[in-house]
């Protein structure tokens, strides 16, 4: 690892507002004790606000933001490609934050890397999305953020309806479908549901907790353990 990239991932490891030891930073970072010792002495001397001592710990000043950073040519190809997916394939909101993020990375670049981002031919095309998927991928995103239970009519691949309340978890992307990661309460069980098979779907109004067997962390060791199958 460079000595920028490690004096910027210390600087991330202490954000949070908790005490990190010397002892903890070095083994993160795989380096030892006096060499952390070394690089929070000219992070302080550079103006960064980090209050502790050796032997104590180390702690961020709230409210410090760190300069324009610099990225590599692999660092660009990824961040670019990886909003312009967004873009083309992620939800309203996601796509118009893909958009800022785009613009906000040609904003740190010095002018030498700017001419990178329009040289980088990584594109993506999504014909297959419509505005109602768009606007589902979001709303089912932000379900699963508060937890909200959801009731909704759900079509399986012979064009069979029938009526599910589920426990959003998360949302998978296949390449061109999107999934909803679920707890299912008709089949007791954790299903996966296609977005563009979803009809009627609407909040009940209430929340759901979480529970044993029932996360998402629950769900991606039972695929580990069975190997994954569509669930419907």
């Amino acid at each position: 690892m460079r000595r920028a990239d490690r004096l910027f991932q210390i600087v991330q490891y202490l954000r949070g507002g908790r005490l990190v030891t010397a002892r903890q930073l070095g083994d993160w970072l795989e380096v030892s004790e006096r060499t952390v010792y070394r690089d929070i002495a000219d992070l302080q001397a550079s103006g960064v606000p980090i209050d502790g001592a050796a032997g104590v710990g180390y702690i961020l000043r709230d409210g410090y933001d760190l300069p324009p950073l610099m990225f590599s040519r692999d660092e660009i190809v990824a961040l670019v490609a990886g909003a312009r997916l967004i873009r083309a394939w992620g939800g309203a909101g996601m796509a118009r934050a893909a958009e800022e993020a785009l613009i906000k990375i040609e904003a740190v670049l010095p002018p030498s890397l700017k001419t990178r981002t329009s040289q980088i031919e990584v594109h993506a095309i999504a014909p297959e999305m419509t505005e109602v998927v768009r606007a589902r991928i979001d709303y089912l995103e932000a379900a699963a953020d508060s937890r909200k239970r959801l009731s909704l009519t759900y079509s399986d691949a012979d064009a069979n309806p029938s009526e599910r309340v589920v426990r959003p978890l998360g949302l998978w992307f296949w390449g061109k479908v999107w999934t909803l990661v679920a707890w299912c309460e008709l089949r007791g069980d954790f299903r996966m549901f296609r977005l563009d098979r979803m009809a009627d779907l609407h909040d009940l109004g209430d929340t759901f907790r979480q529970e044993r067997g029932k996360t998402l962390k629950d769900f991606y060791r039972l695929m580990e353990e069975q190997g994954y199958r569509e669930r419907t």
